[in-house]
């Protein structure tokens, strides 16, 4: 894919601009039913409310890293290997970075009325905390020097590696002993312990979180592939200052060196 394709961004001009209207529209839509149409629960009260946050939120962040991960199995397999899918990858491990912290950051809210205090050694909290921090090192890593490609494999296997935390974070409340609730909706027994309104603001949660990660991931995939570009066109530079131009303007030199100096040969 040539930079002006991936700068075009994974939605078109009118897809992402729609999108952007559908995120807005579901977020009002998820304000006026949290704070004002749901009834508040009869153990909880209000502080209850916190859950059509809190819980969207933590499935933005699942969605986002099995993004991450198949983005990066495409990207490691040949056949499909592409800066796009690296990008991508890299893109929705941003965003989902993001949903994580805001994940952690609404359950402390939720369990200081709830449980009496900020923050419990609890094993579905410690494990987000991890998953957090595994995805910070990953976009460490991806900051590390080195040519596109290796960047793009060590960062690949990175998110492989780092995607294992998701499944222990979702069952830690079946596996372990726990201060956090059980499953509401996606429990061993798939029998929702929520309905009615609340249920119906709960899911609306979901497809405002669903639709904010969509749009914020064809931002930022724009604004990588942007800096993408831009390393590309300081490196031909640096190749052109380095061998001065060949013949016909130096077209074909400075292709062919290009070629070679992202394949891991530095002027």
């Amino acid at each position: 894919m040539t930079g002006g394709a991936r700068r075009a961004g994974l939605l078109g001009p009118r897809v992402s601009a729609t999108t952007g209207v559908a995120t807005a529209a579901a977020l009002v839509a998820l304000v006026v039913f949290g704070l004002a149409i749901a009834p508040p629960d009869e153990i909880q009260g209000d502080a209850q409310r916190i859950m059509y946050l809190h819980v969207p939120a933590a499935w933005a962040a699942y969605l986002a890293f099995g993004i991450t991960t198949l983005a990066s199995i495409l990207y490691l397999w040949p056949r499909t290997r592409s800066i796009v899918w690296d990008l991508v990858a890299g893109a929705s491990a941003e965003v989902g970075v993001v949903f994580t912290g805001l994940t952690l950051a609404l359950g402390s809210l939720w369990a200081r009325p709830v449980w009496g205090i900020w923050w419990a050694w609890d094993a579905r909290l410690v494990t987000t905390a991890v998953l957090f921090f595994l995805y910070l090192g990953y976009l460490s890593l991806r900051r590390l020097p080195g040519t596109a490609e290796s960047r793009g494999k060590r960062a690949a296997i990175a998110a492989l590696i780092a995607f294992i935390d998701v499944p222990v974070v979702h069952f830690s409340v079946n596996w372990w002993r726990t201060l956090h609730q059980q499953a509401t909706v996606f429990n061993p027994e798939l029998d929702p312990q929520i309905h009615g309104v609340m249920a119906f603001t709960l899911w609306l949660g979901v497809l405002a979180f669903t639709l904010t990660y969509v749009y914020l991931l064809d931002r930022r995939y724009r604004l990588l592939a942007l800096d993408e570009d831009r390393e590309e066109r300081e490196l031909e530079a640096a190749i052109r200052a380095r061998v001065g131009p060949g013949p016909a303007g130096g077209a074909g030199t400075t292709a062919g060196t290009t070629a070679g100096a992202r394949a891991g040969v530095t002027p």
